[in-house]
């Protein structure tokens, strides 16, 4: 498993300006001022000067005011001047520059879906154009306002479509976005571009469910208006976007959502009976065609009325917290003898509850669900993330400060000053994840050596532990490659078996994924005699039990590369040896894939 690419702050539009700004003659930030966050007399003149000769002369005074601010430790200031640098890179770069950006983000992070990546390029104009000048002012003004987005913006995020929507949706009331600004954050990051075809799930086709987002206003009015009647579970104006965006991600047209605010009177503590009001179709399980929904149009209404499977339950419950301005999260997984779906939801303590309708006996080990505003899956940390609401902690606040300046002076060609902020990013909050990589990429240009380099992996690893072990498997797994390029294949070796097996507990999903890293490097190194002796050795250490996941990752994939390889033979017997290695039960979907793969392997 890799860890995802660091979504740095700047990269939605930074990469496509001078890696230096320009100072503008004659305009001077006092350094005594740069001691304090700018004041509003600043902010007016910062604001005139802009319109006279355009923000991209204000770049580097400002970024100058910040850096001042931070090497003296006034790091409430350096935050806020900061911000004002990021601002004035957003409306100072061109529309078609940082489409660019956007394009190549899209398709590092693999979202560049047809709906996406056919999205034409926007003009040459500046992006500051799409915003009024008192909308501008405001944003300058609120501090909070763009910490939260700031923290929140992400390289596939298409910035153009962003800046529209939070200008179309402070135009409709100044008052009421300074109230719900996180509301609009959330919308604004969610709704610029088009929902991917997989959404909200694969089990229902297009012409029965409409794939696409309501208007940015009408999401907007609605939870404003159903906040102000107190109709919902939440006050909408004290979550932050980063919950907000489970609640706008809504499949359900709001029709559907008023309907589902008469008929679901679940209260928020007993919200997982939602699932529950869905009468389970068992003749639709029992066969490969009953799991896509054949009811009609799949509207709240008739799935209650029709009935369903757990992808149905899970829609229904997950649409109806919407409704209610509850976030939620639709979840699939992978069980011992098929697959299975459930959601989630913010409860009345502001804890995540990630199991509603996740039943023990079908020995789940983890879900997916999907991120709305990156529709990317949604890691296990950063689940836990949302669950322990990490990023509102004063920890991680202190913490990002560190991490945006290590970032900055890693893009200003400074590698030592980055990696002591880097240090002191991790150090205020050791599970600040970007600071780890942060550190690692400031080593990396100060040429420390490999070993050190493994240090901190191993450093950043223990941070992680035990609590986030996809980040503990991402790490160890790097100190191996590592320690393979020095020529300690043995040790390599020794690190990544020890680590399968001490997930093979609690997280057998993990270790069936690290088991698979174990076969693809056979695969790709070792004659075809060691690879059947790998998978055997796999299959005794991590089969027994480990159901779907296992099959999909391990059998699957070992049995077509036999057959592709002229071995048919070998192939059915490394799958009939998974059959009874995984104890498959007749008459479960995972037997009836099983039956299914072998048929596919007859010469």
């Amino acid at each position: 498993m890799k860890l995802p690419r660091l979504p740095l702050l700047l990269a939605a539009f930074l990469p496509l300006l001078p890696a230096r700004a320009r100072a503008q003659a004659g305009y001077l930030i006092p350094p005594a001022e740069a001691q304090d966050p700018p004041a509003a007399l600043r902010l007016r003149d910062l604001e005139a000067a802009a319109a006279a000769s355009g923000w991209d002369q204000l770049r580097r005074p400002v970024h100058d005011a910040a850096i001042q601010a931070y090497v003296h430790n006034r790091f409430v200031a350096a935050e806020a001047w900061y911000n004002i640098f990021m601002w004035s890179n957003v409306f100072t770069v061109g529309g078609d520059r940082n489409f660019e950006g956007w394009k190549r983000a899209i398709m590092a992070y693999g979202v560049a879906y047809p709906a996406v990546g056919s999205l034409p390029s926007p003009g040459p104009e500046p992006l500051g154009t799409l915003l009024s000048a008192d909308f501008q002012a405001w944003i300058l003004g609120h501090p909070a306002f763009s910490e939260e987005f700031f923290s929140n913006l992400k390289p596939v995020d298409r910035l153009p479509a962003v800046l529209a929507i939070l200008e179309r949706l402070y135009r409709r009331s100044p008052e009421k976005f300074e109230r719900y600004s996180s509301l609009a954050i959330a919308i604004a990051l969610v709704y610029d571009v088009p929902p991917p075809p997989f959404w909200p799930h694969i089990q229902v086709n297009a012409s029965e469910l409409a794939r696409r987002l309501p208007d940015p206003e009408v999401t907007y009015d609605r939870l404003i208006h159903e906040d102000e009647l107190r109709h919902t579970y939440f006050r909408i104006g004290q979550l932050r976007a980063e919950e907000l965006k489970f609640v706008v991600d809504t499949a359900a047209p709001p029709a559907e959502l008023d309907w589902s605010e008469q008929h679901v009177t679940c209260g928020l503590d007993e919200f997982e009976e939602a699932y529950k009001m869905i009468a389970y179709r068992r003749d639709r399980a029992s066969s490969e065609a009953g799991m896509y929904w054949s009811g009609g149009p799949y509207t709240l209404a008739n799935i209650l009325q029709n009935g369903g499977i757990c992808i149905d339950q899970a829609y229904f419950a997950s649409e109806a917290g919407k409704a209610r301005g509850v976030p939620t999260l639709l979840f699939g997984g992978e069980g011992q003898d098929g697959r299975h779906a459930w959601f989630g939801y913010l409860d009345s303590s502001h804890h995540w509850k990630l199991d509603a309708g996740r039943y023990d006996e079908q020995r789940l080990v983890t879900g997916i669900a999907y991120d709305p505003q990156t529709w990317r899956q949604i890691s296990d940390h950063e689940l836990q993330f949302l669950s322990e609401r990490f990023h509102a902690l004063p920890s991680f606040q202190q913490s990002r400060v560190q991490q945006v300046f290590a970032q900055d002076f890693l893009g200003e060609g400074n590698p030592a000053a980055a990696a002591r902020a880097a240090r002191a990013a991790v150090n205020y909050e050791r599970r600040n994840s970007d600071g780890w990589e942060l550190l690692l990429l400031a080593d990396k240009e100060l040429k420390v050596p490999a070993a050190e380099q493994e240090g901190v992996m191993r450093e950043a690893a223990l941070a992680f532990a035990p609590r986030y072990p996809d980040l503990v498997m991402a790490y160890v797994n790097r100190i191996c490659t590592s320690l393979r390029a020095r020529g300690e294949t043995s040790l390599a070796n020794y690190e990544e078996q020890g680590l399968a097996r001490r997930l093979l507990g609690d997280r057998s999903d993990l270790a069936v994924s690290q088991a698979a890293t174990i076969l693809i490097r056979s695969i790709s190194s070792q004659p075809l005699g060691d690879q059947i002796a790998t998978y055997n050795s796999i299959l005794a250490q991590y089969g027994h039990g480990a159901g779907t996941a296992f099959f999909d990752q391990i059998v699957k994939g070992f049995a077509e590369h036999l057959a592709a390889a002229n071995q048919k033979a070998q192939a059915r017997l490394a799958v009939e040896r998974a059959r009874d290695a995984l104890e498959v039960q007749p008459g479960t979907q995972i037997a009836m894939e099983v039956d299914a793969l072998l048929t596919k392997l007859q010469d």
